[in-house]
């Protein structure tokens, strides 16, 4: 029986000549979690009855299915029989799942659900399309289970296989049902178990509608494009330099990077999510490995050189804040910079799951020496509560985040991932200690980092470098700190290890905050905080807050002049950079 009072908001009213069928969806789903239904048929069971809601009786008629609510004797509370039979008959699983398909075709030709007073799921859309405009990526609502996500997306797919067959043209009998231009699921996403949904494309605002419709689903997004437009210019670098001081640069200390070890950074993978990693420069020395390739029928390679920078300021041996880091390339940009939401929240999946697996080999291994995982994605675009909540559940499954404030100069919470609450936001600041003029401010940007006229390594040839400004600059420096840091954590083989000690990326984050530099920065806004990064100089004990052993130290000199030196300082207070429409940092 599916008994008992069920209360929501969410009422649908329906009504047409000889019947009234009054009900509300959100109790079939709520009923189906009492009876404690988690098998195949959940799923389909709710869009069966979504359907049948939908169904217009004079298309139904004389099909001996009976009428859309039973008024018979048998009635329980007003479920439609059609519901009932399902529930009692698992072994038509596939069946229900067709004669669906064939009762949202027939509504297919009728009123959008929307023009009939139905509640749907939130439709996000910030306005930047891709180049396939029909692309959108669904979200499940936290709670639902594998069976019904599982009984959803093979009842989408049949309905998108039976669209694309009445769209295919007479004179190609034989063509593909999934080419490109029809409808169809194209893959799917689940970050840290917490996170989940799928993307696909779909033509109709109807059907899009009727997704909407599902119980199960928490919001559906347009997916939107993201693109890297950074400058080159040949200006010495000074950024490693400014986070190991906490005073200001001068004549005396403007090329010397203060750091703890050579070692720095071992045991911690740094994942690069951009246009890859020339994984062959010299300055990585064999600690830089391709990971994954996201974008369809792209290649494994750095085609454009943002990814490879952004990796050398994390862990190259002259350009890097963590110098022993293992760097993995995870691209989801293409060669000419650009790239779709949906790409880069599957490239934050693959982070999460690499980060998990590893974590259960170490703890089996006693002998391990892996400390965690840190991420950076220099790269935003548009609002997008997708990738915001993806990143979100990767931070929360132990990935340490850094993303990029934005270049637009406005504000941080207007774009993705630089909104993503748990994630550390960092803003671009100047060798002369302002905020760069380009960068986005505001309440989401948690702290700075030196982000204009910044050498690193690039692509070409195995040891080119390039000078290049941007929060995209910015960013790697904190994760390149955060890998630092969890280096230093003493390991399984220290007298000073305590098991389970390690933080959370959530108390990391408070950490590098307190940590920072205070009131460094002129030319911030209100409610932007006044904070840039430090990593302790010679020595981070300090940071642990513990009196652990004397650390080794090193002074890096780095082989730039002085000229070079008064040359940037100039160009720090000069405008002639080109940030226009620039989307990815």
């Amino acid at each position: 029986m599916l008994g008992g009072s069920v209360h929501s908001s969410a009422r649908v009213s329906l009504s047409w000549p000889r019947y009234n069928y009054t009900t509300t969806i959100h109790n079939y789903h709520t009923q189906l979690y009492n009876m404690k239904l988690q098998n195949t048929l959940v799923s389909a069971v709710i869009a069966a009855s979504v359907a049948e809601a939908l169904v217009i009786p004079a298309l139904d008629q004389g099909r001996g299915r009976g009428h859309a609510l039973d008024h018979g004797p048998n009635n329980n509370n007003n479920v439609p029989a059609f519901m009932m039979r399902a529930a009692a008959a698992p072994a038509s699983a596939m069946e229900m799942v067709k004669d669906v398909t064939d009762q949202i075709l027939a509504y297919y030709q009728h009123a959008s659900p929307a023009s009939r007073g139905l509640e749907l799921a939130a439709l996000h859309d910030n306005g930047v399309g891709t180049a396939d405009h029909d692309r959108y990526i669904i979200v499940f609502k936290k709670g639902v289970f594998k069976e019904q996500v599982d009984q959803h997306l093979k009842m989408m797919s049949a309905l998108f296989r039976r669209l694309s067959e009445e769209q295919r043209p007479a004179a190609a009998p034989g063509a593909s049902a999934l080419r490109d231009g029809f409808d169809r699921v194209m893959d799917t996403f689940e970050v840290a178990g917490a996170f989940s949904g799928y993307i696909a494309t779909v033509a109709s605002p109807k059907i899009v509608d009727f997704i909407r419709l599902n119980p199960l689903v928490d919001y559906v997004e347009k997916d939107s494009v993201v693109h890297s437009l950074d400058e080159t210019q040949n200006n010495a670098p000074w950024g490693l330099a400014r986070i190991s001081h906490r005073e200001g640069l001068n004549l005396g200390n403007f090329n010397k990077y203060l750091y703890a070890s050579n070692s720095a950074g071992k045991g911690v993978t740094a994942y690069v999510v951009d246009t890859g990693i020339s994984v062959s420069h010299l300055e990585f020395g064999e600690r830089a490995k391709w990971g994954k390739t996201i974008p369809i029928n792209d290649y494994d390679i750095d085609g454009n050189g943002h990814g490879t920078h952004c990796a050398g300021t994390i862990g190259s041996e002259h350009y890097g804040v963590a110098k022993g880091a293992n760097l993995v390339a995870v691209k989801v940009l293409r060669s000419d910079g650009s790239g779709t939401m949906s790409d880069v929240l599957k490239g934050v999946e693959w982070v999460a799951l690499e980060h998990t697996k590893h974590l259960e080999e170490s703890r089996k291994d006693k002998n391990s020496n892996y400390k965690g995982a840190t991420a950076n994605m220099s790269l935003g675009g548009g609002k997008s509560p997708a990738l915001d909540q993806a990143v979100n559940a990767a931070v929360k499954a132990g990935v340490h985040f850094a993303v990029a404030a934005g270049n637009e100069n406005q504000d941080a919470c207007n774009s993705s991932p630089a909104a993503a609450e748990n994630a550390i936001t960092v803003g671009a600041s100047t060798l002369s200690d302002d905020r760069a003029y380009f960068s986005n401010y505001g309440k989401c940007v948690d702290i700075f980092a030196p982000g204009l006229n910044i050498l690193s390594t690039y692509i070409g040839t195995n040891d080119a470098t390039a000078t290049l400004s941007g929060t995209s600059m910015a960013s790697p420096h904190v994760a390149g700190l955060l890998t630092y840091l969890l280096s230093l954590q003493p390991d399984k083989g220290s007298e000073f290890y305590v098991p389970n000690s390690e933080l959370t990326p959530l108390q990391m984050k408070k950490k590098i905050i307190d940590y920072a530099t205070k009131n460094a920065l002129a030319d911030l806004p209100a409610d932007t905080p006044n904070k840039l990064i430090y990593n302790g100089g010679f020595n981070s004990t300090d940071f642990w807050a513990s009196a652990a052993a004397p650390q080794s130290h090193k002074v890096k000199t780095n082989r730039y002049s002085l000229g070079s030196f008064l040359d940037s300082i100039q160009d720090s207070n000069n405008h002639w950079f080109n940030f226009d429409n620039m989307n990815i940092f």
